[in-house]
């Protein structure tokens, strides 16, 4: 049987899951029936140079320059690489290192609004119909835009298909399986049109003979307000999935919708699928609807430390803390405030560090939460590689960089293959923080790389 049939009698009776994975509690409650509401723009508007994978963006603007809200600020820094653009009216301050949430200090710009200015975004229209598909990809690269379920790729490399390659799908993730974000659930639900129609443009584009809509079943009127939509004849489904995490990881998406794996070292490409987020799909509609490049993002605020959680539209640039000021505040209680989810989200070390093109969430937590349990040796349960979606062994690699045996790890045990989801520390009985020995053997043998280089 061929992968094309192998596909479509897939999609006939998708199993909607993946093997192994974890169950952690929800809490989508906060949120999930909270309408989007617009932040109200700032003064002072940080934006980072290396807010994405790949190369830094390369300012092109000075300091003392007046910029217009959309205005391009930054060209891309390789093909790897986006523009950026001014989420404000307003004057260039400074370019120079500022503080990232990660607490390293970066290169950014600078922008201080104009209090006066009405905020509109002076653009137009794009016809994207009579674009080649080269003038596509160098559109959506103009345009800034990302990976926006977290992990910032460039999206327009995944529009570059090899010779050789076709896509047949295109899969939409909506799964949104970290829990407390809602802010892709919020937008199937408020602007399901526009995410439509932006996943016909990269259908066709991609040449793709459907669409297909992933959508976890605690989604119920996500995936109502989806088929409502869909008129007769357009070629999109949408595939309810089973409530798993982590469900939104593109292999774990192409194996629960599909029954297809994407093997090691292998990219969604070579089984002619295409992947994108559910926020990622509504820019680019967005941006060949009207113009408006990627200047703000949805971002859900939750965590019982949150006064007033929220669904924001938050431009980008805005200090952590202004976000949580809008939603009251932090409360007493707080302990950790994450950006991202629970499961893949990063500690903030500083509040007053700019929200970024990939920060789908910002989340206060407290003891309860955060609490690290009592640490015990490895009693070998093997519930760590039970848990591992991509059928790794968590506990080896943590007891191997314990050892600091970094290089036996990537040549002997593919540590390279973790994307670092956190199911390990999460099902281990012994509160070992696996994942973290993990991260810090990767960035040791990716250090290393860039010396040898």
């Amino acid at each position: 049987m061929n992968l094309f049939r192998q596909i479509s009698k897939s999609l006939s009776s998708s199993l909607g899951s993946f093997d192994h994975g974890v169950h952690p509690r929800h809490h989508k409650g906060q949120t999930e029936q909270l309408a989007i509401q617009r932040l109200p723009f700032g003064k002072r508007f940080v934006i980072p140079l290396g807010q994405h994978i790949g190369a830094p963006a390369k300012a092109i603007v000075q300091t003392g320059d007046a910029v217009k809200r959309g205005q391009m600020i930054a060209e891309p820094g390789g093909f790897v690489s986006v523009a950026l653009h001014s989420p404000v009216t307003g004057r260039v301050t400074a370019i120079g290192s500022e503080r990232y949430a990660d607490g390293t200090f970066q290169d950014a710009i600078v922008i201080e609004a104009d209090q006066y200015d009405t905020q509109q975004v002076d653009v137009n229209p794009i016809d994207w119909e009579s674009l080649s598909i080269e003038d596509f990809i160098g559109e959506v690269q103009k345009a800034g835009i990302v990976g926006m379920g977290g992990a910032a790729f460039p999206c327009h490399v995944k529009y570059a298909i090899p010779d050789g390659h076709n896509i047949r799908y295109l899969l939409i993730n909506g799964a949104e399986c970290e829990p407390y974000l809602t802010n892709d659930h919020r937008q199937m639900m408020e602007q399901t049109e526009e995410l439509l129609y932006g996943a016909e443009i990269v259908r066709q584009k991609l040449n793709a003979e459907e669409i297909v809509i992933g959508v976890e079943k605690n989604k119920p009127q996500a995936i109502k307000a989806l088929q409502d939509t869909i008129k007769p004849g357009q070629p999109v489904r949408v595939v309810p999935l089973e409530v798993k995490y982590p469900q939104g990881a593109e292999k774990m998406l192409i194996k629960s919708v599909f029954d297809v794996e994407v093997p090691a070292g292998k990219l969604p490409r070579d089984v002619e699928v295409a992947v994108n987020n559910v926020g990622t799909i509504i820019a680019i509609a967005e941006y060949f609807q009207t113009g408006k490049p990627l200047i703000e993002r949805v971002v859900t605020v939750s965590g019982p430390g949150v006064s007033y959680p929220a669904n924001l539209i938050v431009p980008l640039g805005t200090s952590i803390r202004e976000v949580l000021d809008f939603a009251g505040g932090l409360t007493e209680e707080t302990r950790q405030v994450v950006l991202g989810g629970p499961m893949m989200g990063e500690s903030i070390a500083d509040l007053d560090a700019p929200m970024m093109k990939g920060s789908s969430g910002v989340l206060a937590l407290t003891e309860n939460e955060t609490g690290r349990p009592q640490e015990y040796n490895c009693i070998r349960c093997g519930r760590c590689v039970e848990a591992c979606p991509y059928f790794l062994n968590p506990a080896r690699f943590a007891r191997l960089a314990k050892s600091r045996m970094y290089e036996e790890m990537a040549e002997s045990y593919n540590v390279m293959d973790c994307v670092e989801c956190g199911c390990c520390t999460y099902s281990c009985p012994s509160g070992i923080p696996i994942v973290q020995h993990i991260r810090t053997a990767k960035d040791h043998l990716r250090s290393m790389k860039g010396k040898v280089q």
